[in-house]
């Protein structure tokens, strides 16, 4: 059976135009951290990177599951996320300047793939794509969360009005946004997608 994560895990993955408030499970990705624009050659890279570790992974984890009796012996490749902040320079500026972007832009890795696929994964991914990067890259494991979010649908330069109604929503139910950090999943692949038809799901973390 195939995994597909917009099916199997719809209030996570297919959020409406209006916030919600949800708690999200804990989540395991693979992630190379930046700093700067992402509209730059360094930030391409690293999702190029990401893309063949992920998909290394799937296989890896196919051929693993060859003669076992499990639920999943498939899945869909999960979509790209971005947690972006800014560096302590970019914080202390009145204007956003984007060079002072940190970010991790990472892929999520499901539960149920064994921890010890993944590194010797990683590894072979990395010879044989000539991917020297994926030396930097790094598994991380988010815990459990409660978060508020939104589907915000057009460019990302247009973002602050989504984050707008989200606000709205965390004040209404007395709760707090944690940080100023924030999650980005990008529902739509931005290569072939018009920038006003773009769908991201922006997620913050409340208490």
């Amino acid at each position: 059976m195939k995994y597909e994560w917009r099916k199997q895990e719809k209030d996570l993955y297919s959020t409406k135009k209006q916030p919600v408030i949800l708690t999200i499970p804990k989540q395991r990705f693979i992630s190379l951290h930046g700093v700067g624009n992402p509209n730059g050659p360094e930030f391409s890279q690293k999702v190029q990177t990401l893309y063949p570790a992920a998909y290394g992974i799937k296989g890896a984890y196919k051929k693993f599951c060859v003669d076992r009796d499990v639920i999943y012996d498939d899945y869909v490749v999960f979509p790209l996320e971005g947690v972006w902040s800014l560096t302590k320079k970019g914080q202390q500026l009145d204007h956003l300047d984007k060079d002072e972007f940190s970010y991790d832009i990472m892929i999520r890795v499901p539960d149920f793939v064994p921890d010890e696929l993944v590194k010797p994964t990683l590894e072979s991914v990395k010879v044989k794509k000539d991917l020297s990067e994926i030396a930097e890259m790094e598994i991380k494991e988010f815990p459990e969360m409660k978060v508020a979010q939104i589907l915000h649908v057009g460019k990302y330069d247009d973002e602050p009005a989504s984050f707008q109604k989200i606000d709205a929503l965390v004040s209404d139910n007395n709760k707090q946004r944690i940080s100023k950090i924030h999650r980005e999943i990008y529902l739509s692949d931005a290569r072939r997608v018009e920038p006003d038809k773009l769908k991201t799901i922006l997620r913050y973390q409340i208490k």
